[in-house]
């Protein structure tokens, strides 16, 4: 500062104005100047890192373009307080806050930074992601943005002189009685943060649970509540907490789906049966729509009341609800026809009644 002030001196004398008016006026120049420039570099940067095959260079120029400008206007900014007497002591309050500045810039930077490496995961020329993968991606950004805000405020306490050990033994004693009040919010919230690490659903799952009438397509996890759609298009927001103690089905994440039917013909087909539990086994042995590597099973199970039973099982390759009651649809169908082509009749309840013929009455003596 001193050299750029005797630099200035003479122009300043030679407009008649004072020189701190005339160095703070070129501060202000340089700083435009210098804001423009990291512009222009940051973009000429950034056009070169579009040409790139990584995109991580994008992320971190991304993070860093705004800290840096706000950097450069700080560093001016206190040169120029440094110019008039009469603010000595705000600019000696400022120097003290600098490492206050550094700290929330840091701060800032590595929350931009978070952020742009989650975009970047998630981003759509990365194919289609897992719903897990996804949820693992968020939970973990957002993770590492609180601890660094959490870090960062603790390190704000300490260089503004605040006794962090005694904010922390004053936080064991009124912890206790926060607990009490705030049990639900931190149920809650540890109930969230297990859904994150533990990944029994993510966004776009269907889950059920056959404990509580939970059921639905889940639209967003928060920290808090979890929102789930459910079939009738009404949002149901469940706390966190209730996932810890009820179990929960997923069956986004099934491999297949089971057709699990009993069929009964009448006892008079009984000389038919062998032959139609051999033709079902055989047509759903040659059904493209069955998956051969799982159970596949058509036996003869039980004599029932009006009926002999046969049953069938088996899972299908698909797991999408509509395209499997077509398939299922299918191979009812084509049961039903080869009961038909062995001349037999799925049984329907019936009775029989025996009727026995009254006896004479004896005849009198």
């Amino acid at each position: 500062m001193k050299s750029l002030e005797a630099v200035l001196t003479p122009w300043a004398a030679s407009m008649g104005m004072s020189v701190d008016i005339v160095v703070f006026m070129v501060l202000l120049l340089g700083g435009a100047i210098a804001h423009y420039a990291i512009y222009r570099v940051v973009k000429s940067l950034t056009s070169a890192a579009d040409r790139t095959q990584t995109r991580w260079d994008d992320v971190f120029l991304y993070a860093i373009f705004p800290p840096i400008q706000w950097v450069m206007w700080a560093v001016i900014g206190l040169l120029s307080l440094s110019l008039f007497s009469v603010l000595d002591g705000i600019r000696e309050v400022l120097m003290r806050g600098s490492d206050t500045a550094l700290l929330v810039l840091f701060g800032w930077l590595a929350h931009r930074l978070s952020r742009g490496i989650e975009e970047e995961l998630l981003g759509e020329h990365r194919g289609a992601l897992a719903s897990d993968d996804r949820a693992t991606i968020s939970a973990v950004a957002r993770l590492s943005r609180i601890v660094v805000w959490v870090v960062a405020g603790i390190m704000l306490l300490q260089s503004l002189g605040v006794s962090v050990s005694g904010l922390l033994a004053f936080g064991g004693v009124g912890g206790i009685a926060v607990g009490f009040a705030a049990r639900d919010l931190l149920a809650n919230f540890l109930g969230g943060l297990s859904i994150f690490l533990d990944r029994p659903f993510a966004v776009g799952d269907w889950i059920r649970s056959p404990d509580r009438e939970v059921e639905g397509t889940v639209e967003d996890i928060g920290w808090r509540v979890t929102r789930i759609r459910t079939f009738d298009q009404r949002p149901l927001y469940v706390p966190n907490s209730v996932f810890s103690t009820v179990a929960i089905e997923n069956p986004s994440r099934m491999l297949n789906r089971r057709i699990y039917e009993t069929v009964g013909i009448r006892y008079d087909d009984v000389a038919c049966m062998s032959d139609i539990v051999s033709d079902v086994e055989s047509m759903l042995r040659g059904h493209e729509g069955i998956d051969q590597t799982r159970t596949l099973m058509v036996n003869f199970v039980s004599f029932g009341p009006s009926s002999l039973d046969f049953f069938i099982y088996t899972f299908t390759r698909t797991t999408d609800w509509v395209t499997y009651h077509g398939v299922k649809q299918d191979v009812l169908l084509q049961m039903l026809s080869i009961i038909e082509r062995h001349g037999a009749e799925v049984a329907f309840p019936t009775r029989t009644l025996v009727m026995r013929p009254e006896e004479p009455e004896p005849a009198s003596a």
